[in-house]
């Protein structure tokens, strides 16, 4: 499909606040996709970020609230604002993708099989990719589903280093810029690395955060928050929106 002009474009809808400084990094990604020479080259993009919404880790690990409704509410609302399509900067919430999609009528962004293709695109064959996600990812087996079709299963860290990767998360949370962060999920990567893994998903979206700045990491760590960016780029790109014209023309007459 051809390129849209601009203004013609399809709506990103960004179902965020999860967390805050996640979404934040997103939209910084999303600038960063598009092909752009001036303001008026860029997709537009509304932004629901809820930090309110129930952990979602806590709820598949059955000792939290199920955050579905919220979620399924957030996407309701990113369509009745001019929405044409959404993307969730949240892996974990990925498992309540069939709750969302359900309460819209426009597409939702699979950020897990976004980043699965590019994966898939980096391997050598009979090669094995890791995966740095929170224990919710692991737990509801998003990506491990996701990679099914592989003979190799996906490496995860072992107990000790996934409390240490979840430490790791929390802490961004907290401190985007954190230098501790920042060091254990360094020594994860380099953990999966000795293991075999040629690749590293990182599979939560704080994760690309606290390594924004890391050097000389083991092996290539897939940024699954850029992934899924570049395809809520391209498909803003490549559709056409009639929803958020009409609303312009209906308050400019």
């Amino acid at each position: 499909m051809s390129a849209i002009r601009g203004g013609d474009r399809a709506v990103i809808g960004v179902l965020g606040g999860m967390g805050p400084a996640a979404t934040a990094d997103f939209y910084a990604k999303i600038v960063q996709a598009t092909p752009a020479q001036r303001d008026q080259d860029h997709p537009r993009t509304l932004i629901w970020s809820d930090p309110s919404i129930p952990d979602r880790t806590g709820a598949l690990l059955a000792s939290g609230p199920h955050p579905g409704p919220q979620l399924a509410a957030g996407a309701r609302m990113l369509e009745r604002s001019g929405a044409d399509v959404i993307a969730v900067p949240c892996n974990t919430a990925h498992a309540f993708l069939p709750e969302i999609r359900a309460a819209v009528g426009i597409p939702v962004l699979d950020m897990v099989l976004e980043t699965r293709n590019r994966v898939w695109e980096m391997l050598e064959p009979g090669g094995r990719a890791g995966l740095l996600a929170t224990d919710g990812t692991i737990r509801a087996r998003l990506y491990e589903e996701a990679f099914a079709q592989r003979d190799e299963p996906l490496l995860v860290p072992d107990a000790a280093q996934q409390a240490r990767v979840m430490e790791a998360i929390r802490q961004v949370k907290g401190d985007p810029v954190s230098a501790a962060a920042a060091q254990t999920l360094c020594a994860a990567v380099a953990e999966l690395a000795e293991r075999g893994a040629g690749v590293v998903i990182a599979g939560c979206t704080e994760i690309p955060v606290a390594l924004a700045a890391a050097e000389g990491l083991a092996v290539p760590v897939v940024d699954s928050t850029e992934v899924l960016a570049q395809a809520a780029v391209q498909w803003a790109l490549t559709h056409s929106s009639s929803k958020q014209n009409e609303e312009i023309e209906r308050w400019s007459a």
